[in-house]
């Protein structure tokens, strides 16, 4: 099932499962902009990643000496559960709650929702985390995986695109584990730079997995016209960007938090990017995708 937004911009459509953003399409030239879902390459467009980012070691965590455990970026991926709420025409809500069933391998009493919002040529992705318990904290991250067309035009390759940081960047990637974790090397990928060319193979070792930006915005541009799409991370201190080698589309992916390295102790609390939140009380995390042409 798929529910549409749109405004004089825009028009933009999320399905249920999952609360995938599947259509990201602009009024004035009928283009889209978002990655089509191939199933015979990668047949996600966008997944929502909440309790978690990547992986856990062992595929497992601890909390309060207990075993808990959660898929590869959380369960909201690919969940045909969702309560979805349509506010208005600009707007629509995708909400899950803990249940029986979720405590027993996730022990908190969260309610997640994510709020698909229209304002000009923007579209903002909400998110909200609210703590049900009245006296544990609640350990969780949460996180956008948006894939875009790459390149947004046929007469175009993707060697004409490359990623526009809002500020000059001085930062390294961290290597990435056959196992998906966070391993102990880096290399270098920004010196004193803006700009990160993009090329069919730069994905070939993985994501490219940025822990130290300056930069709360992103550009995804072509050298060949001034269109691109923007996004806005301000409340996300990690960005992930990764692609199927070869590709015709790149994944833009601000975080709070990020995957095990293979120095996790387990215990949740200690987590990297882990974020705890109080006792009855709620989180707010917004990122945003905006088109200008």
């Amino acid at each position: 099932m798929i529910f549409s937004i749109q405004n004089d911009y825009l028009s933009v459509s999320i399905q249920k499962k999952g609360a995938e953003l599947c259509y990201f399409r602009s009024k004035k030239s009928g283009t889209e902009f978002m990655w089509n879902g191939d199933p015979t390459i990668w047949g996600s467009y966008a997944p929502v990643l909440f309790p978690i980012i990547g992986c856990l070691k062992d595929n497992e965590f601890f909390f309060n000496g207990k075993r808990g455990t959660v898929p590869k970026h959380g369960f909201i991926r690919n969940n045909e559960e969702l309560i979805v709420t349509q506010i208005n025409e600009f707007a629509v809500e995708f909400s899950f709650k803990y249940s029986e069933r979720t405590l027993e391998n996730y022990p908190f009493m969260f309610e997640f929702t994510v709020r698909y919002q229209l304002v000009g040529n923007s579209l903002e992705v909400h998110h909200f985390i609210q703590n049900h318990s009245a006296t544990d904290p609640l350990y969780y991250s949460v996180g956008g995986h948006p894939a875009f067309r790459c390149p947004f035009y046929e007469n175009e390759n993707y060697e004409d695109y490359y990623l526009e940081f809002e500020q000059e960047e001085t930062v390294d990637t961290w290597e990435v584990t056959k196992d998906g974790l966070i391993g102990r090397t880096t290399k270098p990928l920004l010196d004193r730079q803006r700009k990160l060319s993009l090329y069919p193979t730069i994905f070939q070792n993985d994501a490219l997995i940025l822990k130290t930006l300056k930069s709360r915005s992103v550009r995804l541009r072509s050298k060949n016209h001034a269109t691109y799409l923007q996004v806005d991370f301000e409340d996300f201190n990690y960005l992930g960007l990764w692609a199927k080698p070869n590709a015709p589309f790149i994944c833009i992916e601000p975080w709070l938090g990020i995957s095990d390295s293979v120095r996790a102790t387990k215990d949740i609390s200690e987590k990297e990017g882990i974020l705890s939140l109080a006792p009855l009380s709620e989180g707010r995390h917004l990122f945003s995708i905006r088109l200008a042409e």
